[in-house]
């Protein structure tokens, strides 16, 4: 091959009109879009880089070896005089010729994404245009635009993206956040997790680490308030560009505008359409059972009488709406023949009556009409719009739901578990009990000794302590056989065999007869509120108003007229929890409440029904 270095460098101006694409040039696939684009860049800019040609034996005019792209942005701007002559650097012979051609082609490398991204935002920021940042890069606006999107990052997270240390998608994860000591965090936790595998955070996790509060404009809440109204009282919003949603950084003042909105457009609904009162449920769907729970009992529409002739003409154009053949002027006569029939509420019974509405999963309020209030049932009764019940009163309905109740109970049997280990003598001899003592069909159940060990642990553990020896330690590797498995377990000793033993058998405790528990709580002197205290979470939150304000009450010995039964009933439901959790764990509450010694002992004492 001929030395490079020792080649002159011969440029020439070449006639448009006589150069064409050598067949040495090795680029055959271009996109249409990037040529007019590139063309859009050289009418603006001039033509930066000259093309590289060889004139080939037997041929007229120049071949273009390296340059494809700008010869066919060329031919697009042929129409001005400025490009009707090309510089051309001329190869001396075909060795050259074919070496320009793969070595441009081969040398040509696009910019990192994180550089582009860079190199974007500094142009946006000097006034150009995305339209005019894609010419002179010779890309798409698209694409521009998604880089620009991202060009607010932290420099750290750009340096991350560039050294492969994050991926692309979890960089575009980053640009929620406006937190730039929780991006730094959250960053080097992507960072030591790596791009890919199990282990990688994905883009889902990296927007909840960086903001783990936040709530996404599709919620229900988001939608119902609206964001104008959300910003209005103070919330900010943020946004993810990616997934073109709006975010709300606020939580508790979304939930204020939530509650306030719920409450003024009830009232508003009520006024309406005629209603004595509208109240909201920031519950997603109202149950039967809610309204049950609520002590309230319906009104229902008065039936309405259509006349023989309406009668027949219903008749008629259902069937023609049924079969699809009906106009719009019968639909019309349709559906007011259909109100009629369908009745309504009367202004006596709305004036006995409201609405409760609620905000479903799309954001949309529900209405459920004809509601009478405990306080207004007896009244109604005497006005003849509602009927008084035939049924029994059905006993009283525990506050306490099924699923908190299960939580109790696994409570309760934990600090049976607890005073257990103290006695283990006790526990073998109930396990020696029960394997001994069980015939037939009769079966004492101590223990449940089939299954492996479980430790019995609420799904709520806030408040709950338990001791530590119920967690067995890790089993001993195994060497290969059941034998040796055996002998290394021995190795531990009787004396730590036995601890193991008694250990996991007091983890299946699940003792079913009531008299047989009491009996071991006492030999035991279990106490309960030792490894448990009621808070917010655990409970508190988890049971209704009515029941918190009852409980206030009952512990302070206050009456319902109190200042201070009345200041507590007219708080938030979240509030009272709050409230009560710091009377059972905060000295100084009980403090400035002024609790009495025997105060002071009630709460120490109290447990949930069911627990004692």
């Amino acid at each position: 091959m001929t030395d490079q270095t020792t080649i002159p460098q011969i440029t020439e101006s070449v006639a448009f009109a006589d150069l064409y694409v050598s067949p040495l040039n090795p680029r055959t696939v271009f996109s249409e879009d990037e040529i007019a684009s590139l063309a859009e860049n050289i009418k603006i800019a001039g033509l930066i880089h000259n093309l590289a040609g060889f004139r080939h034996d037997g041929t007229d005019g120049v071949g273009v070896v390296a340059g494809g792209r700008r010869y066919r942005a060329l031919a697009l701007l042929q129409d001005d005089p400025r490009f009707q002559n090309v510089q051309v650097q001329i190869a001396a012979d075909e060795d050259t010729a074919k070496l320009w051609a793969t070595s441009e082609n081969a040398q040509r490398q696009d910019l990192h994404p994180a550089d582009e991204i860079r190199d974007y935002g500094a142009l946006e920021k000097t006034g150009l245009t995305a339209g005019q940042i894609a010419v002179a890069y010779g890309a798409t606006e698209k694409k521009v635009y998604r880089r620009l999107a991202m060009a607010g990052l932290h420099t750290d997270v750009l340096d991350a993206l560039k050294a492969s240390e994050i991926s692309m998608s979890q960089a575009k994860a980053f640009t929620i956040s406006n937190d730039e000591k929780l991006t730094l965090e959250v960053l080097e936790r992507v960072k030591a997790n790596g791009t890919k595998g199990w282990g990688a955070m994905s883009d889902y996790q990296i927007k909840e680490g960086l903001k783990p509060d936040h709530v996404k404009g599709s919620d229900r809440r988001a939608v119902f308030v609206g964001v104008e109204d959300y910003k209005a009282a103070g919330g900010r919003v943020g946004g993810d560009l990616f997934e073109d949603e709006t975010i709300f950084d606020d939580p508790a003042i979304l939930q204020e505008c939530f509650e306030a909105k719920l409450a003024s457009t009830a009232a508003q609904i009520a006024t309406d359409n005629g209603w004595t009162w509208g109240e909201g449920i920031t519950d997603d769907y109202v149950y039967s059972d809610t309204i049950n729970r609520m002590k309230m009992a319906r009104v229902y529409k008065v039936e309405g009488v259509l006349t023989e002739d309406e009668s027949d003409r219903y008749d008629e154009l259902g069937e023609l709406v049924d079969g699809d053949a009906c106009d719009e002027a019968g639909r019309a006569e349709f559906l007011e023949l259909q109100v009629k029939a369908d009745g309504g509420f009367t202004a006596e019974q709305q004036a006995h009556a409201g609405v409760v509405i609620y905000v479903d999963h799309g954001g949309d309020v529900e209405v459920i009409e004809g509601l009478v209030r405990h306080e207004d049932q007896e009244a109604a009764i005497a006005a003849g719009v509602l009927k008084k019940s035939a049924h029994k009163e059905t006993p009283k309905k525990s506050p306490i739901s099924a699923k908190l109740q299960e939580d109790l109970d696994r409570i309760v049997i934990g600090a049976r578990q607890n005073a257990l280990l103290d006695d283990p003598t006790l526990a073998l001899d109930l396990l020696a009990f029960q394997l001994t003592q069980s015939k037939g069909w009769q079966r004492i159940h101590a223990y449940d000794v089939s299954l492996p060990y479980l430790a019995n642990v609420p799904e709520c553990e806030t408040g709950y302590t338990q001791d530590k020896r119920l967690t067995l330690p890790e089993p001993v590797e195994s060497k290969g056989s059941k034998a040796e498995d055996f002998t290394a377990f021995r190795k531990r000793g009787h004396k730590k065999c036995m601890d193991m033993l008694v250990r996991t058998l007091i983890g299946q405790l699940s003792i079913s007869h009531a008299d047989l528990g009491e009996m071991i709580d006492e030999k035991t002197k279990k106490v309960t509120r030792e490894h448990f205290t009621p808070t917010a979470e655990n409970f508190f939150s988890r049971v209704g108003g009515p029941y918190m304000i009852a409980l206030w009450n009952e512990l302070l010995d206050l009456t319902d007229s109190h200042d201070a039964a009345k200041t507590f009933a007219g708080l938030k439901k979240g509030e009272k929890a709050a409230k009560l959790e710091k009377l059972f764990g905060d000295e100084a509450t009980r403090k400035a409440l002024g609790v009495t010694e025997t105060q002071e002992a009630r709460i120490a004492a109290w447990l949930p029904e069911g627990m004692v």
